[in-house]
């Protein structure tokens, strides 16, 4: 018999790049490959349509382990991550120990409290961490700076007490003077920062393992920062700190060890996996730099990035909020398959409401299902031999790593935010991505795209949303201008935008729902079947965003028999739906008998008659090209004030 067995490598030859990419060109029948392939990203470099194993050739990150340096894929040889939640403890050490007891049972690995420094006593943390076995579960605290090196001689005096080798502790306490400079606005001086760190640290010999000093670029991920921003700033803050600290006199390695990331986790997926991976690769390469007089094997072993991740507020959303869940996920998924150290899932629903039981469950579960059911933690770096994640990894360091140089170059992160500058480019980097979402360039699920056409959102929105999570907002600002730290806390510098990319068509569609009458939108629907169909899908999905109830239709013989259905069903706007060549008829004629009425008149496409309609007095068109915040907004201020 007759061996029929295929031998791949054997019975076919290989195929070139070029040969690739001609075939890819020929399909294309004339369009630009790079123009219509090459995907220029908001990062700052271009993405190839597809990758070879050749464009591994020279790439650092292949040539690495696991737990080896310069932890390009990983700080340790598995991908156990721990499990966060947030509880507030600012008012109640006793009902916030309660629910720390609870959620240890369901499944969380680490605990994050937030403390109210006029509460902190010896007392309040005993009572706090009742019944909580130290060395089973990691511990982390957010307290006012002024107030972290008493809390650290308190745990140190409490593990003490409890009989724990506080060596073998795992926790944090987030001190981070310069995020409180961004979203406070507070004036602190070089030497208040490095201060407020330092005492810090040295307060915390005793607790090797607990992180004290956090670079909290998670608030500039929820002000909009993309991947390549978000690591930039955060290496400069790291780098920042570590030499405040040397500067102490801190060891080098006890400065590294001391140091967290707090990144937060955007909703690029493969972008997000790349920024944790070149974040290590990079920081491993930053505490280097701080060998002198020899890099010696605490240093290298400090050289770990500790990262706790946190899925972004940015693009949550109060409409449609279920879909939030999606959106964590895959959040999640990017942070756990990336190797990150801890991880906490915002609830969906803090958006508009203080999470609930529910929602809080089912952020946890999150979690569980990638580790106990899709075995996520069983597989370190997953990502490593990707030809399109290796390149996306390298790509994303290098714009990092240049906007990092800029960084120093301009006197370093706290130069910067102390000049105001950090802000600055902040608010126009948000400026520039909510205008993406306004033009529907960036799109969010169920806000500028693809809305629930009949959901209302007002009446479960909570005063308190949004309250104790990373960033407690428990505190009044009265409050926290009594907080003793050696600054005045008026907001001496601009602080940090932080913004929703939903919010402001919320507010457009919050506004519709309160409005006395819910606008109706008819289309009427003629002509060529394929382009009224097409054209009255994308204006029901476009108007919707607005919140407006939206009539389809199957079509109209005429003009007229269109116009007398839309007023039997008392439309306030009248959506022309056709094809461009029909257009030059249609319009004008929907357009007379309509002129003068109260009706909204509005035509589907950006037809090549435009001009000449506009001329007869045709003003509103809806296209893909469209604004459709700022084109929503108009139709909203013709509408709702009648």
């Amino acid at each position: 018999m007759a061996d029929n067995k295929v031998n791949m490598l054997a019975d076919f030859a290989p195929v070139s790049t070029q040969v690739w990419k001609d075939k890819i060109i020929a399909d294309l029948k004339g369009a630009d490959f790079d123009k219509k392939l090459v995907w220029r990203t908001p990062e700052g470099f271009n993405v190839q349509p597809f990758y070879r194993r050749e464009d591994l050739k020279g790439l650092k990150t292949t040539v690495s382990a696991p737990g080896q340096f310069p932890y390009v894929r990983g700080t340790r040889t598995n991908n156990e991550w721990a499990i966060r939640q947030n509880i507030c403890a600012c008012k109640n050490a006793r009902k916030a120990n309660a629910k720390a007891l609870e959620v240890l049972n369901k499944g969380i690995t680490s605990l994050g409290f937030c403390l109210d420094k006029d509460k902190l006593t010896y007392n309040f943390i005993k009572t706090l961490l009742n019944g909580v076995y130290a060395p089973a579960v990691a511990i982390n605290f957010s307290i006012c700076a002024c107030a972290a090196p008493k809390l650290a001689n308190i745990l140190v005096r409490y593990y003490g007490r409890m009989g724990y080798d506080t060596k073998g502790l795992i926790g944090s306490i987030n001190v981070d003077p310069i995020k409180n400079m961004l979203l406070k606005g507070k004036a602190l001086t070089r030497e208040q920062v490095s201060e407020k760190i330092a005492e810090t640290v040295k307060a915390a010999k005793s607790l090797p393992g607990y992180r004290v000093v956090g670079v909290n670029s998670v608030v500039l991920n929820n002000s909009g920062a993309y991947a390549a921003q978000e690591l930039a700033y955060a290496l400069a803050w790291g780098a920042e700190y570590m030499t405040m600290l040397t500067e102490a006199g801190v060891p080098n390695y006890r400065a590294a060890n001391a140091i967290r990331f707090n990144m937060g986790i955007g909703g690029n997926y493969f972008m997000e996996i790349a920024k944790f991976r070149a974040g290590r690769l990079l920081w491993a390469k930053i505490v280097e730099a701080y060998k002198a007089p020899i890099f010696t094997t605490a240093l290298r072993n400090a050289a770990k990035m500790n990262v706790s991740a946190e899925t972004s507020r940015f693009n949550m959303t109060i409409f449609d909020a279920y879909v939030n869940l999606l959106r964590t996920q895959t959040e999640t998924m990017s942070a756990a398959l990336a190797g990150v150290d801890e991880i906490t899932v915002t609830p969906f629903d803090i958006t508009y409401e203080r999470p609930t039981d529910f929602s809080e469950r089912i952020a946890r579960n999150q979690q569980l299902l990638l580790k106990e059911e899709a075995h996520f933690d069983k597989i370190v770096d997953p990502a490593a031999g990707s030809y399109y994640l290796e390149n996306l990894t390298a790509s994303i360091a290098a714009e990092a790593w240049k906007q990092f140089l800029a960084i120093q170059e301009q006197g370093g992160m706290y130069q910067m935010v102390a000049e105001g500058k950090v802000q600055e480019h902040m608010a126009a980097n948000l400026k520039a991505r909510l205008n993406d979402v306004a033009k529907r360039k960036e799109v969010l699920l169920g806000s500028n795209q693809f809305p629930n056409f009949t959901e209302k959102a007002g009446k479960k929105i909570k005063a308190d949303a949004g309250a104790c999570s990373s960033i407690c907002t428990c505190k009044t600002d009265k409050k926290q201008a009594a907080c003793g730290c050696g600054s005045s806390c008026e907001n001496a510098l601009p602080t940090l935008p932080v913004a929703r990319a939903a919010e402001e068509f919320e507010a457009l569609r919050l506004e519709t729902e309160a409005a006395k009458k819910q606008p109706v939108a008819f289309m009427l629907t003629i002509g060529n079947l394929a382009m009224r169909i097409a054209r009255a899908q994308f204006s029901c999905n476009f108007l919707a965003c607005a919140g407006y109830k939206v009539i389809d239709n199957n079509g109209f013989a005429t003009i007229a028999e269109g116009i007398k259905a839309a007023r039997k069903a008392k439309a306030d706007i009248i959506v022309l739906c056709s094809s461009d060549d029909e257009y030059a008829d249609l319009a004008p004629k929907a357009w007379k008998k309509l002129q003068g009425k109260k009706e909204l008149f509005i035509v589907a496409g950006a037809p090549a008659c435009m001009e000449d309609l506009q001329k007869l007095g045709i003003q509103n068109f809806i296209h893909v090209r469209c604004n459709v915040l700022e084109t929503l907004k108009s139709f909203n201020q013709q509408l709702l004030k009648k």
